[in-house]
């Protein structure tokens, strides 16, 4: 159901993003006190409007950060299942690896019970191979967790812009209507 105003309410899934109503009587709506110039609350709405072009674009900044995590995480993860096959057995391992975008040097590894993983800002670990297996599991899940939470708060905010761009398109028509009919009523 819509209601009249354009009050702004915190939404209980994204903390801290405004909630926009859909402004139902522009004439009700802009007899508020605080609506005393349709200019003035087209600038309001305009800074809300650019607010919410902020988080979205911040949003796609991590989902995108996510879906090259993902990936990654299921590489490793890949990698370290395999050396919990291989950790048994007593013949060294053949592979290659990349040093960098496609560059790859080739590599003799013996048989091991500890890996290490790097887990960012210049920190690398060693773990048990079960443990390792158990931490990328996490991550990936975290991961997995964090990007259907980023695609919904991104949905929520396309949302709540699209009813503010609404709002201000009915208030910029409503001041238009009202000063010609000012006009006309001077002439």
């Amino acid at each position: 159901m819509a209601t009249e105003t354009t009050e702004l309410t915190v939404s209980p899934n994204l903390a801290g993003v405004p909630r926009v109503d859909f402004v139902e009587d522009v004439d009700d709506f802009m007899k508020k006190p605080e609506n005393d110039a349709a200019e003035t609350v087209l600038k309001r709405q305009e800074e809300l409007h650019n607010k919410f072009k902020f988080m979205e674009y911040n949003l796609n900044l991590k989902k995108t950060r996510l879906k090259n995590q993902i990936p990654d995480i299921k590489s490793s993860l890949d990698i370290v299942k395999h050396l919990m096959i291989k950790k048994d057995n007593t013949e060294p391992m053949n592979t290659s690896f990349l040093l960098s975008d496609n560059v790859y040097a080739k590599a003799v590894i013996p048989p091991t019970d500890k890996v290490c993983l790097w887990l960012g800002a210049n920190v690398m670990l060693e773990y048990e191979i079960s443990e390792a297996d158990d931490v990328l599991m996490k991550n990936l899940d975290a991961a997995k967790k964090s990007l259907v939470q980023v695609e919904d708060d991104l949905l929520y905010i396309r949302d709540q812009m699209t009813t503010l761009e609404v709002n201000m398109a009915r208030v910029y028509n409503w001041d238009v209507k009202r000063r010609q009919a000012e006009k006309s009523n001077k002439s």
